[in-house]
């Protein structure tokens, strides 16, 4: 079946109504080959052109209306039991069948704190309230938050594999390049050298090309989102990596840290910074779980840091990872601002989180690693193979 994911994924949401006890879920889009809603990569499988409302119902019903040079294209991916065309306009159609269902609450796609879930733009929401105007459901609409959050975070059999295969291959390049990084090479030589191994692949960037990998040579080099610059790397200097690969739409992201040298030489700052940031991704993994509010899975590793006397990293520990690298949903991190309450959400069953962090020495620059965990029933899996030495390049 072409669209077997999307599928899952149609059929995953009635449950989720149902859990979440809200009646209907609307998503509500237009002209998508300019702005898409988050959602809709996984609930269909092209774009549509003309106001369209792909309708989910908490008693099983999948309806999409669309217009009518967008219905054949609906109707091959065979993900919805009706595929309703209009010409004029949708509006009538619309409330038609929101009579037939008449839903209580019906779960739209705004929210303040999670992108993921925020697709519904400030022009359709004033198109469709309007169309609902003279309806009892313009007072029925509520946000479709929790919704996608589970429906992102929870990830299907096949989105598992996906993911897998995505690190598996980011950890292949990454032992390729254990043997072509040497000193004196720039950030941009070696940046370079991971495109040509992605295309061997035939993977493109879990995120912008323009930082992936993120390559941060010798100790003045600040990590960040931004590209490679003409910096070389230099014998008893640290090399950073952030990386991720995507794979059939699903990505991976791991950071590493190599050291030029034997491992004889790795200075004792640089080898307790390591430990460090190694062993406080551990303490967290061992005490992630299902239920597990997402600050509280931070703490433990920010606690850790702090208690080996760095300050702490300025980010959260953890994010989703999926369709996207930072794949919304809720997030492990600690309470501020910035974060709202994506960090109060509990952890669930496969989600797929990173777990990553740094610290700062006072002369190599600074320390970080990222791996890719899988939510477990008991607890968690790697999925990536946690670094546990530095990788020393001589």
């Amino acid at each position: 079946m072409p669209f077997s994911l999307q599928k899952a994924k149609c059929e995953q949401t009635t449950a989720l109504l149902r859990e979440l006890d809200i009646d209907a879920w609307l998503v509500w889009v237009r002209e998508t080959s300019q702005i898409s809603d988050p959602v809709l990569e996984l609930i269909s499988g092209g774009d549509v052109v003309w106001q369209s409302a792909f309708l989910f119902t908490r008693a099983g019903e999948k309806i999409a209306i669309v217009g009518n040079f967008d219905r054949d294209g609906v109707v091959l991916q065979d993900l919805y039991d009706q595929v309703i065309p209009y010409t004029q306009g949708i509006k009538d159609e619309l409330i038609r069948q929101l009579d037939v269902y008449d839903p209580a609450k019906i779960a739209i796609n705004y929210s303040t704190n999670d992108v993921a879930a925020d697709g519904l733009t400030v022009g359709m929401h004033m198109i469709l309230k309007d169309y609902l105007r003279n309806t009892p459901y313009v007072n029925r609409l509520i946000s479709a938050e929790n919704l996608i959050q589970k429906l992102r975070g929870r990830k299907t059999t096949e989105e598992i594999g996906r993911v897998k295969k995505a690190i598996a291959i980011t950890e292949e390049i990454y032992q390729t390049a254990e043997g072509f990084v040497k000193p004196g090479m720039t950030e941009i030589e070696i940046y370079n050298l991971f495109h040509q191994e992605m295309d061997k692949h035939g993977v493109t960037s879990a995120w912008n090309d323009d930082h992936n990998p993120a390559v941060d040579a010798g100790p003045t080099k600040r990590f960040g989102h931004a590209g490679p610059l003409e910096n070389k790397t230099k014998q008893g200097h640290l090399l950073h990596f952030d990386f991720g690969v995507r794979y059939k739409g699903y990505c991976s992201d791991i950071q590493r840290m190599f050291f030029f040298g034997e491992e004889k030489d790795i200075p004792e700052q640089v080898l307790t910074a390591f430990e460090t940031v190694r062993d406080a991704i551990v303490a967290s993994s061992k005490f992630i779980r299902p239920g597990a509010l997402g600050y509280e899975v931070d703490a433990i590793a920010r606690d850790f840091v702090k208690a080996a006397g760095y300050e702490e990293y300025q980010h959260a520990l953890g994010h989703q990872i999926g369709r996207h690298a930072h794949d919304g949903g809720g997030l492990l991190g600690p309470r501020w601002e910035r974060y709202g309450d994506t960090v109060i959400q509990p952890v669930e069953v496969a989600n797929i989180f990173t777990l990553e962090l740094y610290v700062t020495t006072e002369n190599y620059g600074q320390v970080s690693l990222e791996e890719d965990i899988l939510i477990t029933r008991n607890g968690c899996e790697f999925l990536s193979h946690p670094q546990k030495k530095l990788i020393c390049i001589n």
